[in-house]
C-alpha cells in the first residue's frame, strides 16, 4: 500500500501505483478529494503530452500545483491517464506495518 502525505493529511492511498521516471502515479479513484481543487496550470512533456494540475489544501495550508495528472496522454503514456502524481512538499511513502 502507497500513499502520498502532506501535513499530516493522507491525500491518496493505493495497493498499487504506476511508476514512470520515479514517480508514483495514484488511480484517481483513490484520491481524498476534499483535499484537491483544479488548477488552471499545465505544463508539457513531450513524450507524456499535456499535463493539468491540482491544488492541495490541507488545514488552510495551500500547496499550489501540487499534484499533476495527464487526462488525455500519449500513446507511449496511456497506463497512466487521469492518474495523479505528486511533488513540492508532499510525501510517498508505504505507511507502516502494523502487529499482527
Amino acid at each position: 500500500m502507497m500513499r502520498a502525505v502532506w501535513h499530516g493529511a493522507v491525500l491518496a492511498e493505493a495497493e498499487r501505483t504506476v511508476v514512470v521516471e520515479g514517480n508514483h502515479y495514484f488511480p484517481p479513484e483513490s484520491l481524498h478529494r476534499q483535499y484537491f481543487t483544479e488548477s488552471r496550470a499545465k505544463s508539457l512533456c513531450l513524450w507524456k503530452g499535456l499535463a493539468r494540475y491540482y491544488t492541495v489544501t490541507v488545514g488552510g495550508q495551500v500547496n499550489a500545483n501540487a499534484a499533476w495528472y495527464y487526462p488525455r496522454p500519449t500513446p507511449l503514456a496511456k497506463k497512466i491517464k487521469n492518474h495523479v502524481a505528486f511533488w513540492n512538499g508532499v510525501t510517498v511513502e508505504a505507511p507502516p506495518e502494523t502487529g499482527r
